[in-house]
């Protein structure tokens, strides 16, 4: 293609989508008929878009009616010619309007479209026309039978001659050989066509030149110059003065689309002053264009126009017939009828998806564009306007970005806790009455982003566990949920760190990563701790992962595991605890009381005293709550000194556990009586040879110690002597030096106060060095047989018995009276 033979011109102009994509328009001009791979444009340079945007952004061009004369290189980004365009079977004849006289240009309306992200392109390319046609006659013979008497002046309206092309290659001229007798005129009409009349100049003579034959030819402006011809045959008649005249030169009329055939469209009419045969005339539509005449016939006697085809108003909006009416004569007249047709709502609006997306991310921002669309309704006004909308309640929109092209929007944010899937469906409609819709619907997937939390079923977990239990237990399940998808719903339980009485709580419980399962890792004692709190965390697998927390109480629930414990009276191992009653005693007279603990708690620590033995069963009882013993009768002479009691006392656990204590109570008014009863007790040899072995055992620990600290103390007397003696011959002064508690300040010999030994002993103490027994009463006796005189000097020593009620001290005896 030479530039001589090719114009081309770019507009370039920008749109703001409202969803941010630029649009621009592009127009080139190019010739019909330019070979297939013709360049017809750089659209990547005139756009100012990169070749390689055209490879990422999927470039692809789209045509409304699925034509493609056009198609895009990527690789060069230039625009390629497809398929031979021919002006004349793309656009028709265009010629200006009839009414309006504008031209409308042949041109291909198409779009580019860009995807990530998207955007449109609207493209022109105006078609210019060639002289690639001829003008041509629709008959090649025209025939005409003109009487003689024809006067000069008179009109014979030729056939139009048609050109397919357009402009200075268009229809320009006609020509009429040989002008002996006629001569050619041409009018303009209101539709930029030519009437073309044939006019006598010079009388006919029918008898010098019956039969006359023209040639009109056509010819167009293109170079090199195109004609068509057609043959015109006239005969020569005899007299016919009168030619037919139509009763309006115009006639106009109204035809709406989709009219069915054999609709009348208007009747025309025309007169001729001559009578018989020369009078009688006969309509008939010119041949001028082919078309019409099958759309139209019209009746030769009557001259009503009857429509036999189909009118469509989106293809044709104004039509225009030429109508003879010719008389037997020959003689003719000529008028034209201007059809307008109206337009009537038959064409629902054509949609159609220019691009979408079949997945978006629940966090994409508002106004993110989802599709975008193409509209066209082909009526006209009203009928032919169009308004979209979405259906049901959804957060999405549709918005007019250009005219005839929309773009789906999200509305607000999405949530895909809320909603996993939309059906979007975009209905149309124009307001013609009735209105006519068409829909489409589009399915669209929102994709999950890690947003929530694991959530756990309660606000606080508190469970419970029995003691003494088996490590490795499950104590209980800690459960949360998690509103995201797939990996970012997968739920991981972890125990949080903290310590427990300083102990780090993982050494007393473990949670399941999975199952949120906890287990005691060690047995529980409540007597050592009775309940415990920590921090579970549930974290999903996310990328950053989310966590919550929660607090977990443990109580730990008491076990009847430990029996009473008596503290009173104290059992030793081998004195005798006695309670002293005297024989003046009244009924419900305080023995002693029987005082016992339970470290258990709850019932397991309800304690019951019962008196399982007794020397005389009639003489004393129990309190089964307190403990305490009581005198159930009056005490008489005839008791026994030496009464015996077993106590056992139990707990209300299941199963119940019990501690014995042995009560020995003396009936008596004087210790020498009751001295007397207790003098049977013997010691154990067994016993006498181990307090031996301890006695001699201790004796030789504190030789030792005293012979090593004699030896320390005169190393050191050494020492200081040397050291005084160093002094002595210096100049320094001498300072005397003396050991802390050294000197002797007591007159008990070198060893300071502090190392003075004495080894004490209850009486009847067994394995013990030394027996402490307290009573809340002053009877209370501890005698031990092998030493009477012990006896006595418990009742001399008033610091024991003149306070009563007070606890009994056990006197200590000096290391050289237990040796006697």
């Amino acid at each position: 293609m030479s530039d001589k033979t090719m114009r081309w011109q770019v507009l370039l102009f920008d749109f703001i989508f409202f969803f941010g994509a630029v649009v621009g328009q592009v127009t080139y001009s190019i010739p019909e008929e330019m070979s297939k791979g013709s360049i017809v444009g750089n659209i990547a340079q005139e756009l100012g878009i990169n070749v390689k945007r055209l490879k990422s952004g999927k470039a692809r061009i789209y045509t409304e009616d699925n034509t493609e004369f056009i198609e895009l290189n990527k690789d060069r980004g230039l625009l390629l010619v497809k398929e031979r365009i021919d002006r004349e079977a793309l656009c028709g004849q265009t010629t200006p309007c009839a009414l309006h006289l504008q031209t409308t240009p042949c041109a291909l309306h198409f779009q580019m479209l860009l995807e990530s992200p998207m955007e449109l392109f609207r493209i022109t390319i105006e078609i210019t026309d060639i002289n690639d046609n001829a003008p041509i006659f629709a008959s090649s013979e025209k025939r005409f039978e003109i009487s003689e008497s024809a006067v000069i002046g008179s009109k014979f309206v030729l056939e139009k001659a048609i050109d397919a092309d357009i402009g200075v290659n268009g229809l320009q001229s006609y020509s009429l050989t040989p002008t002996k007798n006629f001569e050619l005129k041409l009018e303009n009409e209101a539709d930029g066509s030519k009437k073309v009349e044939m006019v006598l100049q010079k009388p006919l003579d029918r008898e010098q030149e019956e039969r006359i034959s023209l040639l009109l030819t056509a010819s167009d402006g293109g170079q090199p110059r195109k004609t068509g011809t057609m043959q015109i045959t006239v005969i020569v008649l005899d007299v016919n003065d009168n030619a037919p005249v139509f009763t309006k030169s115009v006639y106009k009329a109204t035809l709406t689309e989709n009219s069915p055939r054999g609709t009348s469209v208007i009747t025309v009419s025309a007169s001729d002053k001559d009578g018989g045969t020369n009078g009688e005339i006969s309509y008939s539509i010119s041949n001028s264009k082919r078309r019409l005449s099958e759309l139209f016939q019209i009746n030769k006697k009557t001259g009503e126009v009857m429509l036999i085809g189909e009118i469509d108003y989106e293809k044709v909006k104004l039509l225009q017939l030429d109508v003879e009416a010719t008389d037997n004569g020959g003689l003719s007249d000529s008028s034209k009828i201007l059809i307008d047709i109206s337009d009537v709502n038959d064409n629902s609006p054509q949609l159609k998806i220019l691009s979408k997306s079949d997945t978006i991310s629940e966090d994409s921002p508002d106004k993110t564009v989802i599709a975008m669309l193409s509209v066209n309704d082909p009526d006209s006004e009203r009928n032919g306007k169009v308004k979209c909308n979405i259906h049901d309640d959804i957060p999405f929109k549709i918005q007019n970005s250009v005219d005839g092209f929309y773009s789906l929007v999200t509305e607000i944010a999405l949530d895909r806790e809320q909603e996993q899937l939309y059906n979007i469906t975009v209905t149309c409609s124009d307001e013609g009455v009735p209105s006519l819709s068409s829909s489409v619907t589009l399915t669209l997937q929102i994709s999950d982003v890690n947003d929530n939390a694991p959530v756990f079923e309660r606000s606080s977990y508190e469970a419970y566990i029995v003691e003494n239990n088996t490590p490795g237990l499950s104590i209980f399940t800690v459960k949360a949920s998690d509103a995201d998808w797939n990996q970012n719903a997968r739920v991981s339980y972890i125990l949080e760190d903290s310590s427990v009485n300083g102990v780090p709580v993982s050494s007393y419980v473990s949670v399941s990563a999975d199952s949120g399962v906890i287990h005691a890792v060690r047995s529980f004692d409540y007597e050592q701790i009775k309940d415990f709190q920590f921090l579970v965390k549930a974290q999903d697998g996310g990328s950053p992962p989310l966590s919550s927390n929660v607090t977990v109480k443990i109580l730990i629930q008491d076990q009847n595991d430990n029996p009473p414990q008596v503290l009173y009276p104290v059992q030793t191992g081998g004195s005798v605890v006695a309670e002293m009653v005297p024989r003046s005693a009244d009924v419900g007279y305080l023995v002693t009381k029987v005082v016992a603990v339970d470290v258990d708690s709850g019932q397991n620590a309800w304690l019951s005293y019962k008196l399982q033995k007794s020397t005389d069963r009639a003489l004393f009882e129990v309190g089964l709550q307190n403990g305490e013993i009581r005198t159930i009768r009056q005490v008489t002479d005839k008791d026994a000194v030496k009464q015996r009691l077993t106590v056992i006392v139990e707990d209300n656990g299941q199963p119940s556990r019990s501690a014995t204590v042995i009560v020995n109570v003396a009936v008596a008014d004087s210790f020498p009586e009751v001295l007397s009863e207790f003098t049977d007790f013997t010691h154990d040899k067994e016993y006498n040879d181990n307090l031996t072995f301890y006695l001699v055992l201790a004796l030789a620990v504190v030789s030792f110690l005293f012979i090593t600290c004699l030896v320390v103390i005169i190393s050191v007397k050494i020492y200081r002597w040397r050291q005084s003696r160093i002094l002595y011959h210096s100049s320094l002064p001498v300072i005397p030096y003396y050991p802390p508690r050294y000197s002797d300040t007591l007159g008990t010999g070198t060893l300071p106060h502090v190392y003075n030994y004495e080894v004490c002993r209850t009486t009847d103490s067994r394995k013990s060095d030394c027996k402490f027994g307290t009573t809340s009463r002053q009877n209370v006796l501890i005698m031990d047989p092998s030493s009477t005189g012990t006896m006595q000097r418990i009742q001399n020593e008033k610091n024991i018995l003149d306070e009563p009620d007070s606890p009994l001290e056990v006197g200590c005896l000096q290391f050289n009276n237990l040796c006697q």
